[in-house]
């Protein structure tokens, strides 16, 4: 939305013009110099790139990896060797039984357990996440008290293992190989998500000495042995009351049972055995028995599967897995905004993007039929031809896997919810109409995406013969580059002028040049805000912003849940190379912005609609500029008109806006070396300042909240500060506390989570790998090895040649020699979901970036896909 274009600013030659802004490889070719300069090498044509990697306080390494060339190595084998972390936390590590995994410091002799000692406040759940299930590649999870004792397990087969903690203490938590080698995540945070991975542990609801058993229906699976068919039932261990076609249940409830079961299936009972640490009581010893049954039922050839009889309790609502990891939601008041709507499927939201993973679980049922994909280029397309019907994204088949950038976009802006699975989408009962226009490294072409703007909006294409019936409401671009064009401009205006509502990302370089097509007349610009309502590092800013919606930080942890503060959405996976895995990731950028402006703009459209209106950019472009549906963040340059607010937003578009108290932020989270805050009280809706403050109060004796600058009825800014010299923090770890403001309309709550870290050293990632990667080929022209210090990595690549490249860091905890795949910390410029390419023809310094883990969460309760090789492969070093 703009009065007028601001006139054009010079500005470097760019070679793709249109990528993908946040979460696709960048492949924008810049040819100007952003770095600090300075005169060429000695050598012609020679030149040296530098920088500077920083890592999150919060991240940690394994002190034992199998990489030989990792510095100052220490065992933390044993309870007594323990390894000091912590909380929050996120560990990247690596485990292996004898003879197994790659040569190294730990492949003859065994690597089998890494111990950390951790003190926890209560309420934390501490999460394994398996980097490599191929093969017979199994890692466990256990809990003891300070002195070793047992107090819980996590012993599945699948992707995840996690634990919960409800009270506070000194714990010393156990990675242990059971077999196999693997690298592995461990997240310690105050923030559970019920991920719904086949992990098991002590915790769970469940009747000891009983399974549910589903056996194979192919006789030639039908073996005679222990743990097949014909064994269970001729033991008399299935309850034959309870067999039936589908499963049955598996009854070994006394001890003798138990001990019998165990033998035939040559397992050693807790008692006799045990891995666990310090002794049992009898119910530990049932559970653990129980588990250990299970578990080796799993790996049997006639076994379908394997659980535990769970006892269910009544639950009030049914909520998404990962929707606790969603802070991006609250943040814009969206759980208000649900009261009143959750959107429609009459309502439709054309993510022009690289496609959308079709089947994926979680947005499957709301996407539109009449998808396509205008890439006109099949060696850009990678599906096998050109433009076609088909809209889903087949990955960038390339070395480093894809982001799957339109699918986390789609998911931000409707994925289906309240389904038990996943994530929540903004207006989660909207329809997606997914139009592929970026392929491989997330580039498209200009005139690609005009076809798909032309066939989002209705009108004649010159590939298309058909038209989407209904039209799209809203258009979302996360895309985006420098240059104007006229031919885009014209568009723009049409598509606006047939009532067609176009959002767009502003960009991700930290600048106020303006990127197109967010600068364009008629086209609504989102800036990125972090989790304190910031402005995102990277987002651009500038005359052209129109409103600021959360884009995230993956650089760090605010709000101690373990877990970067990215945001979180529906992705894919196709590191292994054969099929795409639906998954769950953090991803940060402009381009995670936009999807939040479109879902509350499609949220608006239903409202409309259901009172026989329609929304149109008219309608919006007065909201906006009113501050009717934002909260104001002060900086227009920075924010535009501000934060958009959802509640605020449908309810201005019922045309009902009563008067009400709003906090801004929505969620105050002071990190490590945060003390205070401002919070922001004002007054939405009414025909007059009506609302007056009646109270602001904490619970918690370490917060403070006081005036600041405030009117009569109390309106304004307050400060928050918390003692974290009063010795009521003194613990490491997540402390939680709510902001009440009570006032004559209507009751503001605003959570406040704070950070005592516990950590004794900087942020650490491990041993890196910093690469020079040819920009075409991505195979890797000059490498440099850098440890960490302080939180960060001081690099430089010296002798390099004139082109264009890419510089990706990461470790190789597992020394399989890839740098940064399953498991390991990676990162890359200007990020790891977004690669920039640069162009070298001087000396480059300040190239820097940040490293960290990638985690993928599961999407549905299964023993896989593994994951496969998804880094770059690095140069060989000689063993030291």
């Amino acid at each position: 939305m703009k009065i007028q274009v601001i006139g054009q600013l010079k500005q470097c030659a760019t070679a793709v013009i249109m990528i993908g802004l946040a979460a696709a490889w960048l492949m924008s070719v810049t040819s100007c110099d952003t770095g600090g300069g300075g005169s060429s090498n000695p050598k012609s044509n020679v030149f040296s790139i530098s920088g500077t990697i920083s890592v999150a306080a919060t991240m940690a390494n394994d002190s034992d990896v199998n990489d030989p060339f990792a510095p100052n190595q220490a065992p933390n084998n044993t309870a007594q060797e323990a390894q000091a972390i912590g909380n929050p936390v996120t560990v990247g590590g690596y485990v292996n039984v004898p003879n197994a995994g790659e040569p190294g410091n730990s492949m003859t002799n065994g690597d089998p357990s890494d111990f950390f000692a951790v003190t926890l406040n209560g309420g934390e759940t501490v999460t394994l996440y398996i980097a490599d299930l191929l093969g017979d590649n199994d890692l466990d999870l256990y809990l003891y008290d300070a002195d070793g004792n047992p107090l819980d397990e996590s012993t599945g087969l699948g992707l995840i293992e996690s634990l919960a903690v409800a009270d506070a203490g000194t714990y010393l938590v156990e990675v242990h190989a059971y077999s196999g080698a693997s690298n592995y995540v461990l997240s310690v945070g105050g923030a559970s998500s019920a991920n719904g991975a086949a992990y098991l542990d002590l915790n769970i609801d469940m009747v000891p000495g009983e399974a549910i058993v589903s056996f194979k229906d192919d006789p030639s699976a039908s073996l005679a042995g222990p743990g097949t068919k014909q064994w269970a039932h001729s033991t008399g261990f299935i309850d034959p009351a309870r067999s039936g076609k589908r499963y049955s249940l598996m009854v070994f409830n006394t001890a003798g049972k138990r001990e019998a079961l165990l033998a035939d299936l040559g397992l050693p009972s807790a008692q006799s055995q045990k891995h666990f640490l310090g002794e049992l009581d009898d119910q530990q010893t049932a559970l653990i028995d129980t588990l250990q049954i299970i578990t080796a039922l799993n790996r049997q050839d006639d076994v379908r599967f394997a659980e535990p009889n769970y006892i269910r309790h009544a639950l009030a609502t049914p909520d998404d897995t990962h929707y606790s990891l969603q802070w991006h939601y609250p943040l814009i008041d969206l759980p208000s905004a649900w009261d009143v709507s959750t959107g429609s499927s009459q309502v439709v939201v054309a993510v022009i993007d690289t496609g959308v993973i079709m089947d994926h679980p979680d947005l499957a049922a709301n996407l539109s039929n009449n998808g396509y994909d205008f890439i006109s280029d099949p060696a850009s397309a990678l599906d096998g031809d050109g433009v076609d019907a088909d809209p889903d994204d087949p990955g960038d088949q390339s070395q480093g896997g894809s982001s799957f950038h339109g699918t986390h976009v789609a998911g931000t802006i409707a994925a289906v919810s309240n389904n038990a699975q996943g994530v929540a989408g903004v207006s989660w009962s909207s329809t997606i109409l997914p139009l592929r226009v970026l392929g491989k490294d997330g580039a498209g072409t200009s005139t690609d995406i005009l076809e798909a703007l032309k066939y989002a909006a209705g009108l004649e294409t010159a590939v298309s013969a058909e038209q989407p019936t209904p039209r799209a409401n809203i258009i979302n671009l996360s895309l985006g580059g420098g240059g104007f064009s006229q031919a885009e401009q014209d568009l723009f205006t049409e598509i606006r002028n047939r009532g067609v509502i176009v959002i767009a990302a502003a960009g991700n370089e930290a600048t106020n040049t303006p990127s197109y097509p967010a600068a364009y007349d008629g086209v609504v610009s989102v800036s990125a805000v972090d989790m304190n309502t910031g402005l995102a590092p990277y987002s651009n800013y500038g005359a052209t912003i129109d409103v600021a919606a959360p884009g995230g930080d993956t650089g760090s942890d605010l709000n101690g849940d373990g877990y970067s503060d990215g945001v979180l959405s529906t992705a894919g996976d196709d590191s292994s190379g054969g099929s795409i895995a639906n998954v769950y990731k953090f991803y940060q950028g402009t381009s995670m912005a936009s999807p939040h402006m479109a879902g509350v703009a499609a949220l608006m459209e239903a409202v409309r609609a259901a009172g026989g209106g329609d929304l149109t950019p008219d309608d919006l472009d007065g909201f906006l500029t009113s501050g009717a549906i934002t909260n104001d963040l002060g900086d227009t340059l920075k924010f535009g008109h501000g934060l958009i607010n959802a509640y605020k937003a449908v309810t201005a578009a019922q045309g009902v806006v009563p008067a009400a108290l709003v906090a801004t932020p929505a969620i105050i989270s002071l990190g490590p070396a945060l003390s205070e805050a401002q919070l922001t009280l004002q007054q939405t809706g009414g025909d007059a300042e009506t609302v007056q403050v009646v109270s602001v109060s904490d619970d918690a004796d370490w917060l403070e909240v006081a005036e600041a600058t405030v009117d009569a009825n109390g309106l304004g800014t307050y400060t928050v500060t918390a003692d974290r010299d009063s010795g009521l923090l003194q613990n490491p770890g997540t402390y939680q506390a709510t902001i009440t403001a009570v006032s004559s309309a209507n009751t503001a709550s605003v959570p406040v989570t704070l950070q005592v870290s516990g950590q004794t050293t900087a942020g650490d990632a491990g041993f890196q790998y910093v690469l020079l990667l040819d920009a075409q080929d991505f195979t890797s022209v000059a490498q440099t090895e850098v440890s960490a210090a302080n939180g960060r990595y001081q690099y430089q690549l010296s002798d390099v040649q004139t082109g264009d490249y890419v510089i990706f860091a990461g470790s190789d905890r597992d020394y399989d020699g890839y740098v940064g795949d399953a498991g390991e910390s990676a990162g890359a410029y200007l990020s790891l979901d977004q690669p920039q390419v640069i162009s070298v023809s001087a000396n480059r310094s300040g190239i820097n970036f940040t490293t960290g883990l990638d985690v993928n969460l599961p999407a549905l309760r299964n023993h896989g896909p593994a994951k496969l090789k998804a880094g770059i492969r690095r140069q060989p070093l000689p063993m030291p």
